[in-house]
């Protein structure tokens, strides 16, 4: 059916490792849009879409021209395209919302599509426990130490964070599954499940792509990213189904997690 589909993806991390590696993947992100565009009635890109991203008044990052030129497209033929912040691009503000048109979600989302309650977020600091990355994240949103980092030159403020989030890169693991009683996420999202109902909590942050099952007939969708999945969702307006874009790049997930947490995974 012609736009009608609500696409979300994330964790695409533009600007990883450098240049013409991003560049790659800039191109297949544009040739997934331009496909997409047909039968897609909105878009959820549900943070970390840049490694980094840091606005001044008047300077924003370089590169990315393809991908914003397609966006603005999209955006001009009426399809509705949102933006959530993560962990790497929290810091986006104004800028591609005048240009393009897009909403920017700096906190989670709860959506009503059909007859389906759906919670959106990128999924950062979310679920009890990780005080530390929520003490992070509390540094990075404190408005005095934002002016301050604004004051350094660009230069040298975009060297500070590049290195800085390739130095935590090599830290995390963000494939390795915790089990289904330790990811902070599912915990996070049973716990709301006592008191709300909602069908699909859709996730990215944690970078492999998940379907799983949740009390209370929800279920938790992990997107993954397009560093090496290249995964998406697609909701037809009757269910939210978990796919894949680029087969060859998927590594056998359902190898590495139990039989109880199987990838539900659709060509």
């Amino acid at each position: 059916m012609k736009n009608e589909n609500i696409y979300f993806l994330s964790d695409i991390h533009l600007g990883l490792p450098d240049y013409s590696k991003s560049l790659v993947r800039e191109k297949l992100l544009v040739k997934f849009l331009d496909e997409i565009k047909t039968t897609a009635k909105a878009i959820y890109f549900v943070g970390d879409i840049f490694d980094f991203w840091w606005e001044y008044k008047s300077v924003v990052p370089k590169g990315f021209v393809r991908f914003f030129g397609k966006l603005a497209e999209l955006s001009d033929s009426g399809i509705k395209i949102h933006f959530f912040t993560g962990n790497h691009d929290i810091w986006l503000k104004n800028y591609l919302s005048e240009e393009l048109g897009i909403t920017i979600h700096h906190k989670e989302l709860k959506l009503d599509l059909g007859n389906k309650k759906v919670f959106v977020a990128h999924g950062d600091g979310l679920g009890p426990g990780d005080s530390g990355y929520k003490f992070l994240k509390a540094l990075f949103t404190n408005k005095f130490l934002q002016w301050w980092f604004t004051r350094l030159h660009p230069n040298f403020a975009f060297f500070i964070a590049r290195n800085w989030s390739q130095g935590r890169r090599k830290k995390e693991k963000y494939s390795d599954f915790k089990g289904y009683d330790k990811e902070l996420l599912i915990l996070f999202a049973n716990e709301t499940l006592k008191t709300e109902k909602i069908d699909y909590f859709i996730f990215g942050h944690r970078h492999f792509p998940m379907k799983i099952p949740l009390n209370n007939n929800s279920e938790l969708i992990n997107l993954g990213d397009w560093i090496v999945n290249f995964t998406y969702a697609v909701f037809d307006g009757e269910n939210l189904n978990l796919k894949t874009y680029k087969k060859s790049k998927i590594e056998n997930f359902e190898t590495r997690l139990d039989a109880k947490y199987k990838l539900d995974i659709f060509d």
